[in-house]
């Protein structure tokens, strides 16, 4: 059976492939429909649509993320130490999924509190699972 460890590393990592992907369609959509030239795409999509940028930002989060909370799972899963994160493991990737939906949606003064929230509880998450695995194994 695969751990929750796992299932969330894998999780963050398919999120990010999936904004990753469907940043990538609706600009080719783009190109195709000869709305925009192929290479005169930002990375950031600044010349594009608010959601546009939105997305790429919000892709750029969980790229920027996935070292530290993908690389703390790693570390769990590596180390036999899986039991530890476990039980953090599906919060985390919730408010990980919740913190990119909120952000596609709006840039409202609600919606970035709310982003930031969702943020804030993977940081915490981390938090926590760096000092535990830096103290030393699960007993």
């Amino acid at each position: 059976m695969t751990s929750a460890t796992a299932i969330a590393l894998i999780g963050f990592i398919a999120w990010a492939l999936f904004l990753l992907v469907l940043m990538e369609l609706l600009r080719g959509r783009l190109v195709v429909l000869k709305r925009i030239p192929a290479n005169e795409f930002r990375p950031d999509n600044s010349n594009l649509s608010p959601f546009m940028q939105r997305l790429a930002r919000a892709h750029a989060n969980c790229v920027e993320g996935l070292p530290i909370f993908g690389g703390l799972l790693l570390v769990a899963l590596v180390t036999g130490q899986s039991a530890l994160t476990d039980p953090l493991a599906y919060p985390l990737l919730a408010a990980r999924l919740l913190q990119s939906a909120v952000h596609l949606a709006s840039q409202s003064i609600l919606a970035v509190n709310l982003r930031f929230a969702f943020f804030a509880i993977q940081l915490a998450i981390a938090a926590y699972w760096a000092i535990r695995l830096l103290s030393g194994p699960v007993a």
